[in-house]
């Protein structure tokens, strides 16, 4: 299964008024990062820095225009401006500066060397800063940013800096809407791949054990090649609407959203939201529907887009009038149709 190509240049503009997210890695490394006041953890075997660029990517995609972090990286004593492009690159967007390390570390080294980033997923790039380095320039997917190396010396703790002001710090998150915790869509599907917990045992258990194992490793093309087979025959010994095919369907959707496949993601989505829906599993149909508005926001095409929006919009809205998840979360319904006038008005621009 082939990826699509993307017409657009290494670094995009970011949305109009979109501010930098605040991202603040321990000193640590380890206990997870606070992205915009969300804490994400890295999986086994991955490096934080890389499960950090994994979820800004996924915000990019979900925003459908590139975003823009602050890394406050206390591992390193260095805050680092980047802008995270859709196709997964990462780019300086100026001259990182001096932040107070936590704690002062005598140490001969202080992440010198970044470790070069794996192929769990599309995001490419590095945040760790160099002390000194030039202006800002373009970061080629998977092209790491070299510090130099730091001097075999303990390392005195340093004077805040200047330019390190209080809005620079992650603002105190927002009172929490109702439900808003659980996780749902895509992201309920990477956890499932991504997280420790062994799969649950089931018909499907060593087919799926192997999908989420190529998906880990980066082996996207064959772990979606691999979905797709197993879901064929597992719908035909089982039947296209046993719960454990609907949920093997669900990752075959998620895979084919990290393959750069958004219109097909979509329509496994809907098409497992709509079976959820008819069964009267609000819940099950609603994460669904979140899984097919990320692969629809990510459809660049306005003309595809409206086409799948109509879809889309037609089912969450009979999903928010049955009550349940849907209905106790309006504003996502809300920003779904907004999008439409905005593809509305750029479908008549073309």
């Amino acid at each position: 299964m082939s990826r699509l190509s993307r017409a657009q240049n290494p670094v995009q503009q970011a949305g109009p008024s979109a501010a930098p997210i605040q991202v603040h890695v321990p000193a640590t490394g380890h206990g997870g990062a606070s992205v915009g006041g969300v804490t994400v953890t890295a999986a086994p075997g991955q490096e934080i820095q890389q499960a950090v660029l994994n979820h800004l990517h996924r915000l990019a995609l979900a925003e459908g225009h590139p975003v823009r972090a602050t890394i406050l990286d206390g591992r390193i004593g260095y805050a680092v401006p980047l802008q995270i492009n859709l196709d997964g690159s990462s780019a300086l967007t100026g001259q990182p500066w001096e932040v107070p390390a936590e704690p002062p570390t005598p140490a001969c080294v202080i992440d010198a060397h970044p470790i070069p980033l794996g192929t769990v997923s599309p995001p490419t790039g590095v945040f760790g800063p160099p002390p000194v380095m030039d202006p800002p320039a373009t970061a080629e997917p998977g092209t790491p940013l070299t510090p130099s190396p730091a001097p075999c010396t303990p390392q005195p703790k340093p004077k805040p800096h200047p330019l390190l002001q209080a809005t620079d710090l992650p603002p105190e998150p927002a009172p929490a809407p109702k439900n808003s915790t659980r996780v749902r869509g895509f992201d309920a599907v990477a956890e499932a791949v991504l997280g420790d917990e062994p799969s649950p045992a089931g018909p499907l258990a060593e087919p799926v054990a192997a999908i989420n194992e190529a998906v880990r490793e980066g082996r996207t093309e064959d772990a979606a090649r691999l979905a797709e087979c197993t879901v064929a025959e597992a719908s035909r010994t089982l039947g296209p609407e046993h719960p454990e095919v609907l949920r093997l369907r669900e990752l075959a959707a998620y895979i084919a959203y990290l393959a750069g496949e958004p219109d097909r993601a979509f329509a496994l989505a809907l098409e497992v939201a709509g079976i959820h829906h008819r069964a009267h599993d609000r819940e099950a149909a609603y994460g669904n529907v979140l899984s097919a508005a990320t692969a629809w926001r990510a459809v660049r095409d306005p003309e595809l887009g409206l086409r799948l929006g109509d879809e889309l919009i037609a089912l969450w809205s009979a999903l928010a009038e049955d009550g349940g998840p849907a209905a106790e979360e309006p504003g996502r319904l809300e920003s779904a149709r907004t999008r439409m006038t905005r593809l509305t008005e750029r479908a008549a621009r073309l």
